[in-house]
């Protein structure tokens, strides 16, 4: 028995093979710093490439192949990300079986990393410490981002979801070689690793690749962690912070309570497209357009928790007026004030996005894993009928069912 799961999508038309690994993980507190850092530490050598230089000499090898590393929230679930992309078998000049050997590479990363004195390799945890504060320190310097993450902070303070996917620097302090390869061996064992091959491919032999490689390793019963629907019944909260900044950040966050195995979510995708996801919506062509509140404003749903944030960067002195006329917008749709060209642009605007899917792979595997974190497993044409379904009662329907939760503004100092 192991927690591999190899998903292969044939892609047959594209002249590339991409392949998307994603490990699962709980996100909480004590380990989300340490799953933040393993991608990268990792994807630094392995038994087959035992250097930085020996892993560039390969993939470049593989025709210029790239091997991408992070992490990313999908809910409660904290996920270990690898991406890659080599060109498909057929246009191999030489026949050579390159997706075989991206696969084989990436396993050997994952399961067969550098070591020494019964950790990782000192100098390159050092490194990626280093780099990881980096990255959480961008997300406080990227002020748009920043507000977005306060606001759900704010709002599901003491859920897992509250977290950061990179975890804070008082964490990343406490890591160390031997600390983080105690901790990789057990993760890697524990967790749910879903493999997903889109483009042309064996997927016989791939599979058999995966099974002689893990073919030794012990692995412990595993799950993708369950998300629980965000609820709160207490009066809509509201958070100032004051920062040396120039423009005014306005995050709302709302309570839908959908998720997405209801039959509402499609209807809730839509919505949100009308409210605030395009140049169509009714945010962007009231808000921003019309009144002239906001250098942007859009809304966003947090797929698994039922959560929906509105984000705008607006003048200090025009808060009031953007957080009523975001209010105004949400009522009108409640009310059913929607044209026939708000709703003909919102439809279209998620199938084009579904649509892409069929040329852009990574995009593809994403939304594969998210549907298996979110257990729905829907393919892309179902989402797409359902979509077509959805009609202006539905979404106005779906509105009424909208109420908020948290009000987050971030102004500067002397304001």
């Amino acid at each position: 028995m192991n927690n591999i799961n190899l998903f292969y999508v044939p892609m047959n038309k594209l002249k590339t093979t991409t392949v998307g690994v994603y490990i699962h993980r709980e996100l909480n507190k004590e380990d989300v710093s340490k799953n933040a850092i393993l991608p990268h530490i990792l994807k630094q050598g392995s038994k087959l490439c035992k250097t930085p230089e020996a892993v560039s000499k390969y993939l470049e090898n593989l025709y210029g192949a790239v091997l991408k590393a992070g992490v990313v929230k999908f809910g409660d679930d904290q996920v270990l990300r690898f991406e890659a992309e080599t060109i498909s078998d057929k246009y191999a000049p030489n026949k050579e079986p390159l997706t075989y050997d991206l696969v084989k590479f990436i396993l050997s990363v994952i399961f067969e990393p550098m070591t020494e004195n019964g950790g990782f390799i000192k100098s390159v945890v050092d490194i990626e410490k280093n780099n990881l504060k980096t990255r959480i320190l961008s997300e406080m310097n990227d002020k748009r981002t920043y507000a977005m993450h306060r606001c759900i902070e704010e709002m599901c303070k003491g859920e897992p979801y509250a977290l950061s996917a990179n975890g804070t620097i008082d964490e990343v302090d406490k890591l160390n070689e031997k600390n983080l390869y105690e901790y990789y061996k057990e993760a890697i064992v524990s967790s749910v690793i879903d493999i997903y091959v889109c483009g042309d491919a064996d997927a016989d032999k791939l599979q058999a690749l995966i099974d002689e490689t893990v073919a030794n390793i012990e692995f412990k019963e595993a799950k993708i962690t369950k998300t629980n629907l965000h609820i709160s019944d207490a009066e809509p909260k509201n958070v100032t912070e004051k920062m040396d900044v120039t423009q005014g950040k306005l995050a709302i966050g709302f309570r839908t309570g959908i998720l997405p195995s209801d039959k509402d979510y499609f209807a809730l995708m839509v919505f949100n497209s009308l409210f605030g996801a395009g140049a169509h919506s009714k945010l962007f062509n009231n808000v921003r357009e019309k009144l002239s509140l906001a250098y942007y404003a859009s809304s966003a749903i947090v797929k698994a928790k039922g959560v929906m944030v509105v984000n705008a960067g607006i003048e200090f002195e025009n808060y009031q007026k953007a957080y009523d006329e975001t209010l105004v917008q949400l009522e009108e749709i409640k009310k059913g004030n929607i044209s026939e060209l708000e709703y003909q642009s919102s439809i279209q605007s998620i199938i084009n996005s579904l649509t892409a899917y069929s040329d852009l792979p990574e995009q593809l595997h994403n939304f594969m894993a998210s549907e298996r974190v979110y257990g729905t497993n829907y393919d892309i044409d179902y989402v797409k009928n359902e979509i077509l379904k959805v009609t202006t009662d539905d979404i106005s329907r779906v509105a009424q069912g909208i109420t908020l939760d948290t009000v987050y503004f971030l102004k500067g100092k002397e304001e």
